[in-house]
């Protein structure tokens, strides 16, 4: 079996930002139909969710017109050809790649819907090679980043001397509901912003980068219900149930510990850990248990308070964090990304 690494991380923002603050003004007049009370609520929500700028493919005048579905997955569509193709050929370029050295290109976007699938755009716009292996992944949502790697390094184990790209490109932006009145609502609202990453692997001899010691997905039964999209006629509308902190919290014991013993090691002794922002809370829910073994998750924070909750996107933005970092050799990382299914993805990576 080949060893796999992890040899570049490259991110890149979408052309729109807005300060928190700056959205505020556009809330007043979006609620201003409703109770007052609710309004301070809805506030209060925006400003403490954590985030204080988040990225756009849509100027903010844009995000509150009243556009159909049809309208706003064209623009999703267009613009992720964009995004893809420029993070995908920006990470190519600082591994000083060529784009037709690519055995495997894996897509991961949950937003919109584009059929053909953004792999085969890129395929075409960078000039990958004709028998290059496409694999989209479409509905996994948060936890989809991690999924692409994972499903990258069961390839190229099998396979020496191969190289992957893993290119995640979301847009939450795209699925607002303007007349959608819920707290669900709200709360995607206040941490979703957009981006995009890519990730490039190997299995050649050469590669440098962390390796991927293992990695597994954990399913959680009879949980469908708590996370996921509804389509309707005006488009993704978000399922959110509150009490996936409190799940999270009760299973953490079991997706991390045995994980980890399956690779001779244990959480005491990882290093880094490179976690999914899905929201303040499940921060706050994530550091409580990782806090009481005295480790931090500060750069998981400073993600969702730079550009928010990109879905499959953000876990990445972690990870190129923990990529830049100086004196690493022979530490541990742990990866962890939570999504609809509901499920917890899991990499462990060596220095």
């Amino acid at each position: 079996m080949s060893e796999v690494r992890i040899v570049q991380v490259a991110k890149q923002l979408p052309k729109f930002c807005r300060e928190t603050r700056e959205i505020l003004p556009f809330i007043d007049v979006w609620l201003s139909g409703q109770e007052e009370r609710f309004q301070r609520k809805v506030k209060k929500i925006f400003k403490g969710a954590g985030v204080d700028r988040r990225y756009g493919i849509m100027d903010i005048e844009e995000v509150f017109m009243a556009t159909s579905f049809e309208e706003k997955n064209a623009i999703y569509a267009r613009e992720v050809k964009i995004l893809g193709e420029q993070v995908l050929q920006k990470a190519l370029d600082s591994a000083n790649w060529k784009a037709d050295s690519l055995d495997y290109i894996i897509t991961v976007s949950c937003t919109g819907i584009m059929i053909p699938s953004l792999d085969a755009y890129l395929a075409n716009s960078l000039g990958l090679k004709e028998d290059v292996v496409r694999l989209p992944v479409t509905e996994m949502g948060c936890a989809a980043g991690i999924s692409g790697l994972i499903y990258a390094a069961h390839f190229l184990r099998s396979n020496p001397d191969k190289r992957a790209a893993v290119v995640a490109v979301e847009s939450p932006t795209a699925t607002f509901q303007l007349n959608d009145f819920s707290m669900t609502n709200m709360v995607s609202a206040a941490i979703f912003g957009d981006g995009a990453a890519c990730a490039l692997l190997s299995s050649e001899p050469s590669a440098q980068g962390p390796s991927i010691v293992g990695e597994e997905m954990y399913h959680f039964k009879d949980a469908t219900h708590l996370m996921g999209f509804d389509l309707v006629n005006t488009g993704l509308k978000m399922i959110l149930d509150p009490s996936v902190p409190e799940v999270i919290a009760n299973h953490f014991p079991k997706i991390v510990h045995p994980f980890l013993e399956r690779f001779q090691t244990r959480i005491e002794d990882v290093d880094y850990l490179i976690f999914h922002p899905g929201g303040k809370k499940i921060v706050e829910t994530v550091e409580e248990l990782f806090g009481k073994l005295g480790k931090n998750i500060d750069d998981t924070r400073e993600v969702l308070r730079k550009f928010g909750n990109m879905s499959s996107v953000t876990v990445l933005y972690v990870l190129e964090r923990f990529m830049m970092l100086d004196d690493s050799e022979g530490k541990q990382g742990l990866l962890l990304s939570f999504g609809p299914g509901f499920s917890a993805q899991r990499i462990l990576l060596k220095w």
